[in-house]
């Protein structure tokens, strides 16, 4: 099989599975697929031999010993060089973007930086993994295109905006203004791999998904755990 046909396709997430499924059985690519951090790895990449390496979602850094060999192919969910940096899509939902663009970009040593290949229309509604699946199904022509129509990425153009990447304790709806707001943090987060959103009541931790805005109040899933003593407010000495 040629080298054109051979591809990499770096990601640990089952959602992106049905996507290598039908880069191998309808397109009749020869896919590596790595899960693992640490199979991100040069010389098994090169004694594979293939055009590209994608990246539809991964969250470790890149090896320079790995986009400096081979042409890596990053997939963003903003409209670069708007949004480079982590957690793309929970900013674009709390600063009440709705649409978006899913980008194909060059891996370089500057974050989310490289030269883009194309950019499709994303909608940001409903839950995260929704989202990230609408993504999966737009990658496939993607790929299809960067691969066969052997396309040159081209520079960004505009003034670069950057995300910070945003932690576990920002999901804490205790600091939700309003019930549109709760409804957007917990659907943003509401994916497999992320912290659902939360608020501690006592000793225990609710976690909230499948959330559905309502005119005056938010429908959700809830799950109860207990928190471990060291987070327990009735187990601290507040004096």
């Amino acid at each position: 099989m040629s080298t054109a046909s051979r591809i990499v396709l770096a990601t640990p997430h089952a959602r992106y599975d049905a996507l290598e499924s039908a880069l191998r059985s309808q397109h009749g690519f020869e896919v590596l697929r790595i899960r693992e951090r640490d199979a991100l790895e040069a010389t098994a990449i090169a004694a594979f031999s293939p055009s590209h390496v994608f990246f539809p979602h991964w969250s470790w850094k890149i090896p320079a010993s790995v986009f400096e060999r081979f042409e890596c192919v990053i997939f963003h969910m903003t409209d670069l060089p708007f949004g480079r940096g982590g957690s793309p899509l929970q900013n674009l939902v709390v600063r009440g973007i709705e649409a978006t663009q899913l980008t194909a970009l060059q891996c370089v040593a500057e974050l989310d930086a490289g030269p883009i290949y194309l950019k499709r229309p994303l909608s940001t509604l409903g839950t995260a993994e929704e989202v990230f699946l609408r993504a999966a199904a737009l990658m496939e022509p993607m790929i299809m295109d960067i691969v066969r129509r052997q396309l040159k990425p081209m520079p960004q153009s505009g003034e670069p905006v950057s995300f910070k990447r945003r932690t576990p304790a920002e999901g804490n709806l205790a600091a939700a203004a309003d019930l549109a707001r709760v409804h957007d943090m917990v659907r943003m987060l509401d994916a497999e791999g992320y912290p659902r959103a939360f608020v501690d009541v006592g000793r225990f931790r609710f976690e909230f998904s499948r959330a559905s805005r309502r005119h005056d109040h938010v429908l959700a899933d809830v799950h109860i755990t207990l928190l471990p003593a060291d987070q327990d407010p009735a187990e601290k000495d507040t004096r």
